[in-house]
């Protein structure tokens, strides 16, 4: 079997697209783009970032997204951890500030809090632990849809004055251009270009990764290039780790009890825990390259950390959902034959932690 782009030894917790960021990073830090350079990146980063959510447009399946609508309560219970719970953590969070996180580093985690759920990480985790692959599918889907308009929205209200500055007459024409015109052009398209999306799927999934990398190189040279690096410190990064930590801890276990007091059956329950309480990298990277311009260098920090630490630890919990599933005999041979099933339907079947799906 071919061996998929950025791929590492299975028994590495590390996610090799992880390391491509973080190689990226480095090599912003070591040679920044400046001068026509810069102008050329920026370019490039806006046109990589329309690319993108042309795609993110495309390949959603409205008849899918659709179908799952009848599963409303699980969608709304996911919605509300992303978009409500999430943000009113990150609002809290801001008593740590200066104490814990500087006021740089606590704008990128609240902008953290702000972004969609992943896709297929989530249904990869929820097809592992035995739960409703359907359900992760649809909630997901739904998540990306619509933080294409609330996560700029909730951006706008309670980023103002904490770094984001708020909603001017150019972001919100970015955002119009670099993310709402062309997702709306790749779902009106789709009739059309969704057989070509199909068939060359694995080389479109490296020109995803390749416009992310392009969109965060640029960020983090004009950060260097601004000088913005020297306002954090290597005690304040753990800090932040700390602090993601803790964040993750709490939206594991408010997702899982929650959504028993909330009267959902296991599969259900599994299926909301991992949608509700991961963020997407592969969404939350060009949204800040808009909304934050030069100074999406550090407040995509927060979120790149976040990403991979959501990876390994949700690998550890899928693989011991399913091992309590297979003791009580509640996940049989023909049931994870099911999830796979559909998993491979959907195109998810990729391995995570390894170095597959991102999003």
């Amino acid at each position: 079997m071919r061996r998929p782009l950025f791929a590492l030894p299975s028994w590495l917790p590390v996610d090799g697209y992880i390391l491509a960021l973080v190689g990226t990073v480095g090599l912003a830090a070591l040679l920044p783009a400046s001068g026509v350079a810069a102008t050329l990146t920026d370019g490039a980063s806006t046109g990589a970032i329309a690319l993108l959510f042309f795609l993110y447009g495309a390949r959603l399946s409205t008849r899918e997204a659709m179908a799952g609508l009848r599963h409303w309560r699980l969608h709304l219970t996911v919605l509300a951890c992303t978009f409500a719970i999430f943000p009113l953590l990150g609002l809290a969070a801001r008593a740590l500030v200066p104490a814990v996180l500087p006021p740089t580093l606590y704008t990128g985690l609240l902008f953290l809090c702000l972004v969609p759920s992943t896709i297929q990480s989530s249904i990869a985790f929820t097809s592992m632990a035995r739960g409703n692959v359907a359900a992760a599918i649809c909630a997901g889907s739904f998540s990306s849809l619509i933080g294409i308009v609330v996560t700029p929205l909730l951006a706008g209200l309670v980023l103002h004055g904490n770094g984001g500055g708020g909603f001017s007459a150019d972001s919100l024409l970015s955002i119009v251009c670099q993310l709402l015109l062309p997702f709306a052009a790749g779902q009106l398209l789709r009739r059309w270009v969704g057989g070509f999306l199909t068939r060359h799927k694995k080389v479109l999934g490296y020109v995803d990764r390749g416009s992310i990398l392009l969109v965060v190189y640029t960020a983090f040279s004009a950060g260097m290039v601004q000088g913005i690096w020297h306002q954090v410190s290597p005690l304040r990064l753990l800090c932040l780790l700390g602090v993601e930590a803790v964040l993750l801890a709490l939206m594991l276990t408010g997702t899982w009890h929650g959504s028993r007091q909330l009267g959902f059956d296991r599969r259900d329950r599994i299926a909301i825990t991992f949608a509700g309480s991961k963020k997407s990298l592969a969404t939350g990277l060009p949204m800040a390259g808009v909304l934050f311009g030069a100074q999406a260098g550090l407040a995509v920090l927060p979120l790149m950390l976040f990403h991979q630490m959501q990876l390994m630890v949700c690998a550890v919990l899928a693989k011991r959902f399913a091992a309590r599933a297979d003791a009580d005999a509640e996940g049989t041979e023909t049931d994870t034959g099911t999830d796979m099933a559909e998993v491979a339907e959907a195109g998810e079947a990729a391995p995570i932690v390894a170095g597959g799906p991102l999003r």
